[in-house]
C-alpha cells in the first residue's frame, strides 16, 4: 500500500502528467479537492434505508427505462465475474446485478445498492472519474487513487437525459485478478453503446408524441421533431453533430433547415413526406379540396399551390 501511495504522490504532483492524463487528473482533484490520502482506509458511503428510497425516487424513470439493457448486458457479459451497476447522477448505486457466488466479494468491496461511488467518496474510480470528466472511463487496479481499492477494474459511461445532462452512470466492475486490457477494452464498448440505448429510452420517453429523427448513422444522435416540423428536443450526440445549444433550440428551428444545413439530399426525402402527408389528407376526404384545405388550416389557395408544387395529381 505505501508503494501505491508513493506513486500517486509523485505522479499526481507533476503537472505534465496531470495534464496529460485523466487519471492522474483525478488523483490530483482527490487530493486538493476531495483533501484524501491515498493510504486511507474508506469504504463507499452508504446511505440510509430511507436515502436509499428517495434517491430511487429521484431516479425512477431511469431505472425503469434501464432495466432491460441492464438484463441484456449482464446476460452478455456479466456472468464472467463481473458486477453491472446503475447509478445515479451523485454516483449512487440504484440497480445491479451480479451473480451469487460473487455476491460475497461485491457486498464486501461496496458493490451494492445504496453505496455511492463519487470522487469525493472513495477517489479515483469509474463512476466517479466518469462522472467528475462527464465521459466515459476505465479505471484498472493501481489507477485507483486509494491503495484499498488497487484489487478492482471497472469501466463506466454516464447516461444523458433528454436535456443532455447527465443522469446516472453505468459501470462494469470487478475484484477479479485476472481482469485485463482486453476483457476491459471489450466491455468499455459494450457499455458505452448500452448506455446510449438508454439514452435514446429515456429521450422517447420525454417526447412521446414527436417524431423521432435519427442523425447520421449513430443511433445516439437523435432529434425530437413536432407536427409542425419544429425541433423540440436533441441528444448530446445531435447536439454535437449539428452544433445545437440550449438557445438555438429554444428558439425553435425547424428541422427540415437543421437537416439540410449538412445534408442537402435531405430536402428530397423532405419533400416526399409532405407529398405523402397531402396525399393522405386528400384522399381522407374524398378529394374534396375544401374539406382538405379546412382539415389542414390553411386556405384553398395555398392548398391548390402546394398540389401544383408537389405534383400530385
Amino acid at each position: 500500500m505505501t508503494q501505491h501511495a508513493d506513486k500517486v504522490y509523485s505522479l499526481a504532483r507533476k503537472s505534465s502528467q496531470a495534464a496529460s492524463s485523466p487519471v492522474a487528473a483525478s488523483w490530483l482533484r482527490c487530493m486538493n479537492v476531495h483533501k484524501l490520502s491515498p493510504d486511507q482506509k474508506l469504504s463507499p458511503a452508504r446511505l440510509t434505508d430511507q436515502e436509499f428510497r428517495d434517491a430511487s425516487e429521484r431516479s425512477q424513470v431511469m431505472v425503469e427505462e434501464a432495466r432491460d439493457e441492464l438484463d441484456r448486458l449482464f446476460m452478455m457479459a456479466g456472468r464472467s465475474g463481473h458486477a453491472l451497476l446503475l447509478t445515479d447522477g451523485n454516483g449512487v448505486v440504484l440497480d445491479r446485478r451480479g451473480t451469487a457466488g460473487d455476491e460475497k466479494d461485491f457486498r464486501g468491496v461496496g458493490l451494492w445498492s445504496g453505496t455511492v461511488w463519487s470522487e469525493a467518496s472513495v477517489g479515483t474510480n469509474g463512476i466517479g472519474t466518469a462522472l467528475a470528466d462527464q465521459r466515459a472511463a476505465t479505471v484498472s487496479r493501481d489507477q485507483h487513487f486509494l491503495s484499498s481499492n488497487t484489487g478492482l477494474s471497472c469501466t463506466a459511461a454516464p447516461i444523458r437525459d433528454h436535456t443532455a445532462r447527465i443522469s446516472g452512470v453505468l459501470d462494469f466492475s470487478t475484484c477479479r485478478d485476472d481482469a485485463n486490457e482486453l476483457t476491459m477494452t471489450m466491455l468499455s464498448h459494450a457499455v458505452r453503446d448500452a448506455a446510449l440505448r438508454i439514452e435514446g429510452n429515456l429521450f422517447r420517453r420525454a417526447f412521446p408524441m414527436a417524431r423521432i429523427v435519427m442523425v447520421g448513422s449513430g443511433y445516439g444522435a437523435l432529434l425530437a421533431v413536432d407536427r409542425d416540423d419544429i425541433v423540440l428536443g436533441a441528444t448530446r450526440g445531435a447536439r454535437q453533430a449539428l452544433g445545437l445549444d440550449e438557445s438555438r433550440l429554444a428558439a425553435g428551428i425547424p428541422a427540415a433547415d437543421l437537416l439540410n444545413e449538412g445534408e442537402p439530399t435531405r430536402s428530397a426525402d423532405l419533400l416526399e413526406a409532405e407529398r405523402a402527408a397531402l396525399r393522405r389528407a386528400i384522399s381522407r376526404n374524398n378529394g374534396n379540396m375544401s374539406r382538405t384545405a379546412e382539415a389542414l388550416g390553411i386556405s384553398r389557395a395555398t392548398l391548390h399551390r402546394k398540389v401544383k408544387r408537389l405534383s400530385i395529381s
